[in-house]
Order: structure tokens, then sequence, then C-alpha cells
């Protein structure tokens, strides 16, 4: 067995583990990372080893890849989409244009994006180190002792590794946390949701163009489930249909070809036409299920702390699970760089993080929870247009006093329970002047008919 000994250790070198390594080794520190997964930018052909949802990049996880100087590689991996397109049982499509002019998501790969991280990271060879195929088996927060296996069909060779802080960046069933857990005080809860997800595709056109609006991300609601695909540079959308594990619609209820062509043709009889793989994927790709983690606090002493998914794994209909990992590593590098003359990794340090990321995070959750009837059920409503309309044009009109949730959520970095309180507040003053106007035009109406009732039996 193979024996080092390091200062950092991350485990997992995912999306938010590959950018903390970049963003430490930019400060000059050494970073040893162990991955279980095999290197993404070696995958064979250029292809996606795993199927994941599309990510939709918004400010906050952008701000943290600005800060890391990627920039100009997100532009070159990224499509900009400006709006929802909804799309009706009947085909219809409306567009609802995201926030004020000029605010977009950017739909990115998973895999693209992740290459895009780890090359970053090993451009700093002398401050970051990566092994891939390697899988954590046991964590010791006692002694700081890591031990990695090679994950099975590769040869990697075993490693006992001696760190003094551990990053657990190894997602929704870490490890490193699964260590904290045997810990006295530590608090941990997981609950799924009824529904799952399966990955479907709609190709490019016979000369690779786009088969429906490239600049937006689209949705077919219905109320139980639905439909969403978001476009990748190469003409293609990558869908993701959503709905219950068991029950009359549902995953379960589709056996045969016949069921999921008759279920797309009743459902959504636009995007069936542009689905030519649909029963291959449909039978060919997993479905996952949807999982919430919450668990604090998000560190043991100076030894251990959390960041990602492995801290507060969500679901993905506010689009915010990566941008909140993302946000986790910007908000830990700024405590670093403000931290006591820069003192580097410490007990108070990581307390510090706790405290800034454990409120956010448990209010992310809620609303990523609730925001799932929002897109199946409330975009497609009247009313939830009328209130939608009336938060983008008070926005437009006091930007610095009114501003809808959605957009403080994904489109500034006013942390995520602010932006829950702020938002019932203006709720209230919503309801109050749609009630005023309600009120007004009642009032209005009633003057009118007793004026025409005056003039009549004046005659």
């Amino acid at each position: 067995m193979e024996e080092e000994k390091h200062e950092i250790v991350i485990v997992g070198a995912g999306l938010a583990g590959s950018l903390l390594a970049l963003m430490l080794a930019q400060r000059g520190k050494h970073v040893r990372v162990f991955e279980y997964r095999d290197d993404p930018r070696r995958a064979a052909g250029g292809k996606e080893r795993a199927r994941s949802i599309n990510l939709a990049l918004s400010t906050r996880g952008l701000t943290a890849l600005n800060k890391a100087g990627l920039e100009e590689r997100l532009r070159e991996i990224g499509v900009p989409m400006h709006g929802r397109c909804l799309h009706s049982v009947a085909g219809t499509t409306e567009l609802q244009r995201y926030g004020q002019q000029g605010q977009y998501l950017l739909s990115v790969s998973r895999s693209r994006l992740n290459e895009v991280l780890i090359d970053a990271a090993a451009q700093y060879g002398d401050h970051v180190s990566i092994s891939f195929g390697q899988k954590c088996e046991t964590a010791d927060l006692d002694t700081g002792t890591l031990e990695f296996g090679a994950r099975s069909g590769t040869k990697a060779a075993r490693t006992r590794v001696q760190a003094k802080h551990i990053i657990g960046a190894d997602g929704s069933f870490s490890r490193v946390r699964g260590a904290m857990q045997k810990k006295d005080r530590f608090n941990f809860q997981q609950s799924y949701l009824p529904a799952g997800y399966k990955e479907l595709s709609i190709p490019p056109g016979p000369q690779g163009e786009y088969q429906m609006e490239p600049h937006a991300l689209h949705i077919w609601p219905r109320h139980k489930f639905m439909l969403i695909a978001l476009p990748n540079l190469d003409g293609s959308f990558t869908c993701t249909l959503f709905m219950d594990f068991e029950g009359p619609q549902s995953f379960a209820a589709l056996k045969t070809e016949q069921d999921v062509e008759a279920f797309f043709r009743a459902h959504f009889k636009d995007a069936l036409p542009l689905m030519p793989t649909l029963v291959e994927d449909f039978f060919a790709n997993p479905t996952p299920s949807l999982v919430t983690i919450r668990c604090d606090p998000f560190h043991h002493m100076d030894r251990a702390l959390l960041i990602g998914d492995a801290a507060h794994a969500i679901v993905p209909f506010f689009g915010q699970g990566i941008n909140a990992g993302f946000e986790d590593v910007r908000i830990l590098t700024e405590l670093m760089d403000s931290h006591e003359a820069n003192a580097g990794f410490d007990e108070a340090l990581f307390r510090s993080y706790t405290a800034a990321r454990k409120e956010n995070a448990d209010a992310i959750a809620d609303l990523a929870l609730s925001n799932y009837d929002e897109m199946a059920s409330k975009t497609a409503s009247a009313w939830f247009r009328v209130r939608r309309r009336m938060g983008l044009l008070l926005n437009k009109v006091a930007p610095g006093a009114f501003m809808p949730l959605y957009s403080m959520i994904s489109f500034s970095n006013i942390p995520y329970a602010e932006s829950v309180r702020r938002s019932k507040m203006q709720e209230e003053r919503i309801k109050s002047i749609l009630f005023a106007s309600g009120a007004l035009v009642l009032g209005a109406t009633a003057c009118l008919a007793g004026a025409r009732h005056l003039v009549t039996s004046r005659r």
C-alpha cells in the first residue's frame, strides 16, 4: 500500500471539488485530490460517460467561476437562455423572458464543464495532484487517515493518506459525511420525492440546426409530471422527464414501447416528432431518484469540511444545485482571504463557513421542493402570469425596492435566506396593490352603474 501525507485532501473531483482545488491553488495552497470516476477528459470519442440533467448556470455559479478566471471558457461551452418557453398540450408555445434585459441562464454540459475545471486545476501542477479511479473506503477523522482502493474494473493501487484537513466534495452519498455522522452532535436528514427523472434527447435537424428556440429553457408543464429541455452547443437538446415512480401516470405505468409513444402523443405532441430515439432512450437510460439531504454542522473541528451535494443535496427544480455548490467555494475562499491575516484552514474558519452556509442551504432546499409545483403547474396558469408581470414591472420601475424571488435567486448574489425574507414582504405589497386595484375597479364600476341608473331614472 502506498503512503502519502498532505495538508489538504479533497475527496471528489466533480464540479465543486475541482473548482475548490483550482481556487486553493490560486492562493498558493497545495492540494491532493482523489476521484472515484475515471478522468472525464479521456472519455472515448469525447462522449459523456454518465448521463445527468444539464446544468443551468445562474449568477451565483457564474460569479464563482468568473472569480476563478474562467469567463472566456464559459462563453465557449455554454448556450445563453433568456427565458422559459412553455409548451401547451395543444402544442402552442409562449416565451416568458427572465427578469430584465440582458439577464440569462447559461446551459452547459455537466461533463464538459467538469473537464474545463479539471483542466484549469491541472494547470497548477505544482500545487494540485489528482488521482482518478480511486474509491474512498475509510475516513478516520480522529487521525486524519483516509484509505483509497481501486474502483471496480480499474488497476489503481491502494493508497493510505494522512491529511491535516479533509474536504468532502464527494456528492450526495459522501463517505466523508458518513464519517462525520459518527461524531457527537452531528445532525443528518435524508428524504426522497415520489418522483424520479429520465433523460431523453432531441437531436439537431438535418442541417445541424436547432429544432426549437435555442435560447430558452423549454417546459411542458402537466401538473403531476413535466418535460424540460435545455439547449446544447451542437444543436441538440437534453430533455428530462420528471414523473412519479408509481401510480396511474408514472414510470411504472409505461411498460411497453406502445405505452411510451401513446403517453408522449397525448401529453407532448409537439415534442414527439422531434425525438426519433425516444423509445430507445426511455428504456436504455436509468431512472434516478430525487433526494434532499440536510446536515449540520458542515464541518468537524478543523479536520473536515463539506461542500456541494455532500453538505446539501437538493432537487433540481430551481436549477440551483451546482450554483449553490459553486457559491460554497466562493464563500469559503472569500472567508479565507479575510480570515485573520490569512491564517489558513482552522476551526474558526470552518465555523464561519458553516454559519454562512447552513441557513442558506436550507432555504434553497425548501425553495427547490416548492418550485416543482410552480414549474409543473403554476407556470401555465393565468394568475401566475399576472403576478409575474406585476413583479417584473415593479422591478423595472423601482429596482432598488423590488425584485422578484426568481430574480433574487437566479440573477443576484443575495443570500438565499435573505431572498426568501424579502420575497415574503414583497408578496404582501403585491397583494395590497392588486387588492387596491381591484377595489378601485369595483368602485369605478359601481359609480358608472349608479350614474347610468340616475340618467335612466331621470328619463
